[in-house]
């Protein structure tokens, strides 16, 4: 007869909504003075033990609470890689609120309807980004108040425009060292906002749960089967998926984040070499530059350094300059919805001897599932069935499972739509191998990765044809050996009209963030189906040779 467990209900004793936040108490109990936050290089570097960060976490979690911010509440983010960033991870959660992180590198117009979307109540800022947050405030549409807490940072100097805000440091001396935190009710609850670009209209906001969080966090222990106090190099951007969810692994195996504000190849070696940093991770212009560097900013660069690499995937010269640094590469693959990073090109026994180009073609597959995340297929996306293992037959990735968003905030129809059949659609275009490894073949959706930001074409081409003298306009990616991909433009004037690429160029920089940007413009006659319809198809091919304009 099957158990009968009927009167064994759930209970306080036996069922704890899972959560990172667990993950701080835990290592500031146990290693209270081993080092989490370090800033800086020499003696004026600032040092951070996990018992002081909780301490001022609480303290954040604490003043938020007293400045009025409740359960499910947004507290906004205009931050770099700086310890304020990594302490938000903690605090804002703490204080049962959901943390938005805001990319640095937009443009006002999108920061304040982020802001609006998400229906912000506080938003800290550093110095360098004041000048941003004072342009965007006024082009919000809702009349509420926010509260700007502005942090410091003795690194950047004297903010770049006054705001009227409260100092981060005077915010927390006013909070409880000891206060308990609010943990969240049902690890269903959201803990984070990320906006992902969209192939049409205004970004998608994409909530987290504290058990996604959780979950992707400890997957970056398995995946990278990382030991205890790894010592993590910021080159990513905490803006993008939360880090990856690394805020959150590092607690758990009680590492050290070494901060950075601006990626620089000297500053990275000098940091890698002053801390002992064991593993970072970054878009592939970030190892690229750090591969191409003078030989003299690596010199005494010690060994057995871990790199996580996204996006695209690393070739073969990549691979070898990174093995003659001692930095092991891992290919990941992942979105926005998916916490970052949720597919694993997990080397297998035998590769490691294999001559640099075959590795380099067994690395540039996106993969196999994270550990704990529960399916990442190939299907069709008609039938919902499985392709071949063939290496062949195209279908669309789709993940199942527990790392996977809650949805988009405030729009139901575009959830309903990516969650269709119970599996999560990416639209990314791929095959499987007979080993299971999943490879990328081509983007269903027109977002083009620069750098490892994405990037609308749309929302390019809704600049382009603002221009009075634009008929019409199409924008596909071109491949760039320093980011990439790079926007190009395909134009077509409207009869008898003149302009130059560097008029159209300096049009699209008034109305976008610098990296979307056009770095090619192409005018003449667009090619069209019978309908009307533009053939990017065509105009993909005709990227790979078109000269970049220095933008």
């Amino acid at each position: 007869m099957p158990i009968d467990d009927r009167n064994l209900p759930r209970c306080e004793a036996n069922h704890v909504p899972l959560t990172p936040l667990s993950f701080l108490d835990r290592t500031a109990e146990l290693y209270p003075d081993r080092l989490a936050i370090v800033h800086g290089l020499g003696e004026t570097a600032l040092r951070q033990t996990w018992n002081e960060t909780r301490i001022r976490c609480r303290r954040l979690a604490s003043a938020l609470r007293q400045a009025g911010i409740d359960r499910q509440d947004t507290v906004a983010a205009l931050l770099p890689n700086t310890p304020p960033m990594v302490e938000a991870h903690f605090g804002v959660p703490m204080a049962g609120a959901v943390l938005n992180t805001l990319n640095t590198r937009l443009d006002p117009e999108a920061i304040a309807f982020m802001l609006d979307h998400g229906e912000a109540r506080a938003v800290l800022v550093d110095p360098e980004f004041a000048a941003l947050l004072a342009r965007a405030l006024p082009l919000r549409q809702r009349s509420d108040p926010l509260l700007v807490i502005q942090t410091q940072d003795a690194g950047f100097g004297a903010p770049t425009a006054v705001l009227e805000a409260v100092d981060y440091e005077a915010f927390l001396a006013g909070g409880d060292p000891d206060f308990a935190g609010v943990m969240p009710l049902d690890e269903w609850d959201a803990i984070a906002l990320n906006y992902t670009s969209g192939t049409t209209g205004n970004p998608k906001g994409v909530l987290y749960h504290h058990r996604g969080a959780a979950l992707n966090a400890l997957s970056n222990i398995l995946e990278w089967d990382m030991p205890k106090h790894p010592v993590y190099l910021w080159t990513l951007p905490l803006f993008h998926c939360n880090g990856w969810c690394f805020p959150w692994t590092l607690a758990a195996r009680a590492g050290v984040n070494v901060c950075l504000r601006r990626v620089e190849a000297a500053t990275v070696f000098d940091l890698m070499r002053a801390h002992r940093v064991t593993h970072y991770c970054g878009a592939p212009i970030v190892h690229a530059m750090l591969a191409n560097a003078p030989e003299a900013l690596k010199a005494g660069l010690q060994r057995g350094i871990r790199g996580m690499v996204a996006a695209s995937a690393p070739p073969a010269a990549l691979l070898e300059a990174m093995e003659r640094m001692g930095i092991e590469l891992t290919h990941v693959y992942g979105l926005t919805e998916v916490y970052g990073p949720a597919t694993v090109c997990a080397p297998q026994a035998g590769w490691a001897e294999l001559p640099v180009e075959e590795r380099a073609r067994l690395n540039a597959r996106q993969g196999v599932r994270y550990h704990l995340q529960h399916e990442a297929r190939v299907l069709d996306p008609d039938t919902l069935q499985p392709v071949p293992w063939d290496g062949e037959t195209m279908g669309e990735i789709m993940f199942r499972g527990n790392i996977v968003m809650k949805g988009y905030l405030k729009n139901p129809q575009a959830t309903a739509q990516a969650f269709a059949g119970g599996w999560f659609h990416t639209g990314d275009l791929a095959v499987q191998y007979p080993d299971g490894y999943i490879k990328i073949k081509d983007r269903s959706k027109d977002i083009i990765i620069s750098g490892g930001e994405n990037i609308s074409s749309i929302e390019v081409e809704d600049v382009l044809y603002r221009h009075p003298a634009v008929q019409a306009a199409a924008v596909v990616a071109k491949p760039d050996p320093r980011w990439g991909e790079t926007p190009c433009a395909f134009v077509e004037l409207k009869d008898g009209a003149d302009v130059t690429a560097e008029a159209i160029i300096a049009h699209c920089r008034a109305h976008l963030a610098g990296f979307k940007v056009p770095r090619a413009v192409v005018f003449g006659e667009l090619p069209k189906t019978s309908t009307g319809k533009i053939q990017k198809f065509e105009l993909r091919k005709r990227a790979g040779s078109v000269q970049a304009i220095d933008v």
